[in-house]
């Protein structure tokens, strides 16, 4: 079977398939692609979010990350979700835990967002409705509290990138572990099977990774 997945930033996302392959059947085939696969640095950085953009982070092949608004690449992403469609792809993941709006779209198959499962997933595994959010900027921390009081009633948001320093989020663990709230989710794809288990681990919380959490969903789809 052949599925695709889209990221925000540069495809491969050889860092994402590293946790979720083994989750798959052997004879799966993943056909990648990205937001700002050929774009250099400087036209990347023509895409800086404005005041009232909202804000995305990604990974570039390169392994750096970079910050930008969602609106300069919603063609692009498009474009890369009807080729797959065209190309014989049965299903796309989305590899990035933003929401998109509705003009994103497949023409006869589904297209599964990270956002739309921990949406509906986090208040079922949260019994005190708090929730603490892992972020990658200070840029997203607003807009990450003002979505997840959608769903839980109360949620602490704290930026710690999974693109940057293990001391950063070894030191975020250590502010939240205290924190009266009986979930962490790391909200962004990049977060990694290992960050799990380190802010498991240094919290005594329990941890949401997207990345298997959407790999899991999809296998039900694909393991026949």
């Amino acid at each position: 079977m052949k599925i695709g997945a889209v990221t925000i930033g540069q495809a491969p996302r050889v860092d994402v398939t590293a946790d979720i392959l083994r989750i798959f059947d052997d004879s799966l085939e993943l056909v990648q692609a990205g937001g700002l696969d050929g774009l250099t640095r400087e036209e990347i950085a023509e895409f800086a979010p404005g005041k009232d953009d909202y804000v995305l982070v990604s990974r570039l092949q390169d392994g750096s990350s970079v910050t930008f608004a969602e609106r300069y690449i919603l063609p692009r992403l498009q474009d890369a979700i009807t080729k797959m469609e065209e190309e014989g792809c049965s299903l796309i993941m989305m590899f990035c835990t933003g929401s998109f709006p509705e003009t994103l779209s497949t023409k006869k198959i589904p297209m599964i967002y990270p956002c739309e499962l921990l949406n509906r997933l986090v208040p079922l595994m949260t019994k005190k409705s708090s929730i603490i959010c892992m972020t990658p900027s200070p840029l997203q921390t607003e807009q990450c509290e003002n979505k997840w009081r959608n769903y839980v009633k109360e949620v602490k948001a704290i930026a710690a990138s999974p693109y940057g320093e293990w001391e950063a989020l070894e030191q975020a663990a250590e502010e939240v572990k205290n924190m009266d709230a009986d979930l962490i989710v790391l909200d962004c794809i990049g977060y990694t099977q290992k960050m799990k288990e380190m802010f498991a681990e240094k919290t005594g919380k329990k941890v949401v990774l997207p990345r298997t959490l959407l790999a899991r969903v999809v296998s039900e789809l694909t393991d026949i």
